[in-house]
């Protein structure tokens, strides 16, 4: 999508349309939804809102904060992207992300973190494949009782896998050019979730919440034996997380 530029967002007509963005592309309530002064603070703080736009029009943004790991090292948090529906499936996300990179590099980082839900076999693939993050970490219930429908609670927990974004890596500088960079180690552990996490969740609750229950336990355990998440299979019904020994991806435990 050649016609979208991004860049950052620095008008209370810019953040407004964030917020925007936030209830159409997210379904939350007001109460979920990050205001416009949250947004204004940030950048104040350190922090940076990157927009997509198509001529006048925002279709997406990407919300940076700056954080601090516990060696007192300055980090870049991503809290929360969103786009346009009718942008959705056209790049427009991976756009964001590249150039969240670039900025993150210009001011001196080289790590991004984020979460997104582990049911979501297209944030997985995306974060996973496409930009070369690892995982290390699994939050059980991070936010409190997710949403479905528009201020309707599912009874889900919102359990989060944590995003690592090594950002000078070679496999995501790689991937930054359009180069594919497929993993050649052999996973040492799978699991698996529903290729369409929505539909387990209309169909029935429990099961989805039984499901997603066993997906956290194995993660827990995989993480408790020191391996890191790098890849996802996906398939027509079923995507497996791929997890790897540390070794035999040439990182550290």
């Amino acid at each position: 999508m050649d016609e979208i530029t991004i860049r950052e967002c620095t008008t209370i007509e810019e953040f407004d349309s964030c917020i925007n963005l936030q209830r159409e592309a997210f379904g939350l309530p007001d109460l979920e939804i990050s205001p416009r002064r949250h947004l204004i603070v940030s950048r104040q703080a350190g922090g940076w809102t990157l927009g997509a736009f198509d001529g006048d029009r925002m279709v997406g943004f990407v919300h940076s904060l700056a954080a601090v790991r516990p060696n007192n090292e300055i980090y870049t948090y991503s809290h929360m992207m969103g786009v346009a529906r009718d942008y959705q499936n056209k790049g427009v996300g991976a756009r964001l992300k590249w150039a969240q990179r670039a900025r993150a590099m210009s001011e001196g980082r080289d790590f991004i973190k984020w979460t997104w839900d582990p049911m979501q076999s297209r944030n997985a693939h995306f974060n996973l494949n496409r930009l070369g993050v690892t995982v290390h970490m699994y939050a059980a219930n991070f936010y409190g009782i997710d949403y479905d429908l528009p201020g309707e609670h599912t009874g889900v927990p919102s359990d989060r896998l944590f995003a690592s974004w090594s950002l000078n890596s070679p496999r995501v500088s790689a991937l930054s050019t359009g180069v594919a960079n497929t993993l050649k180690a052999q996973p040492a552990k799978k699991i698996s979730i529903p290729s369409e996490w929505s539909a387990v969740l209309r169909r029935d609750a429990q099961a989805a919440i039984d499901m997603q229950a066993r997906v956290r336990s194995e993660f827990q355990n995989a993480f408790a034996e020191q391996l890191v998440c790098a890849g996802l299979e996906r398939e027509i019904d079923e995507s497996r997380y791929l997890l790897y020994r540390p070794e035999d991806l040439g990182i550290a435990d």
